[in-house]
């Protein structure tokens, strides 16, 4: 789409919304509020959460380039380490419109 701020590519426009778990040391390392700001950053709208069993589970939408980058950034935060992160493409959810932490 020549001209367009947001897009710099016509994959770019394809908006998805993923479910992730995420496994490794993701608790009490700031994981939830280094995937706010990063999310944030990427204009991507959904929530993230810690479970009682250790992971971190996250609902994240937006253009699938955006939501790679957002996994390329959270690997890249030195005292994180994910172990394992489980993908699952899910319905979007049209009339969210921001990113929240649980």
């Amino acid at each position: 789409m020549k001209g367009c701020p947001f897009f710099s590519t016509f994959e770019d426009m394809n908006t998805t919304r993923w479910h992730i778990y995420f496994s490794g040391r993701v608790q009490h390392v700031g994981f939830r509020y280094t995937a706010y700001y990063f999310c944030k950053d990427l204009y991507l709208t959904g929530w993230v959460k810690n479970l009682e069993d250790g992971r971190v589970e996250m609902e994240a939408q937006g253009p699938v380039s955006s939501l790679r980058k957002f996994l390329v950034l959270i690997k890249g935060v030195s005292h994180i380490r994910i172990e394992k992160a489980l993908i699952n493409e899910i319905p979007l959810v049209p009339e969210e419109r921001k990113f929240r932490v649980f």
